[in-house]
């Protein structure tokens, strides 16, 4: 079973803006939720932003320990018995001012990403940046479903993000 690239990997991620962030909190205990997201300029290091507020569990949590993943996931629209295919970025988080030029970059690419900038009035409002590690997991991505039955473990590889695309 062939697997998809990085550049398909990346610009497959580049056209969502849902993902379930998990951080950790300072007793080890997960803490997962929902959020919109916008992907860093192509001509930047690669970096994901989410748009949040300072008082939220997940900015507390990311100031304790910036190791964070977040799970994109792929849902089949037609067969939605199916599960969806998803891709797991895991790497270090940092809060970053609402005012960051690449995080508006990002947010200005999706018209449910521009609504939320309305935010950006909110003095409360910050980015978290999560750089990415360089090993991408992926399941299913672009890989057919008749491949995927034959041989549903085959789905998961992973990509390898380019030294050129890293801080």
């Amino acid at each position: 079973m062939e697997t998809p690239n990085y550049e398909f990997v990346e610009a497959q991620v580049r056209k969502k803006t849902f993902g379930v962030f998990t951080t950790v909190d300072p007793k080890g205990r997960p803490h997962s939720t929902g959020i919109l997201f916008g992907v860093s300029p192509p001509a930047s290091p690669l970096a994901i932003y989410m748009l949040t507020l300072e008082h939220y569990v997940k900015v507390r949590n990311v100031r304790e320990n910036p190791e964070t993943t977040l799970v994109v996931p792929f849902p089949h629209r037609i067969l939605s018995f199916v599960p969806a295919n998803c891709v797991t970025f895991r790497g270090r988080a940092e809060i970053v001012p609402a005012t960051d030029p690449d995080g508006l970059w990002a947010f200005g690419k999706h018209r449910i990403l521009r609504d939320n900038l309305a935010w950006l009035e909110d003095s409360d409002a910050v980015f978290i940046k999560l750089t990415p590690n360089p090993k991408v997991n992926c399941y299913g991505l672009g890989i057919s479903l008749l491949q995927i039955r034959r041989q549903h473990t085959g789905a998961a590889y992973s990509v390898r993000i380019p030294a050129s695309r890293l801080e």
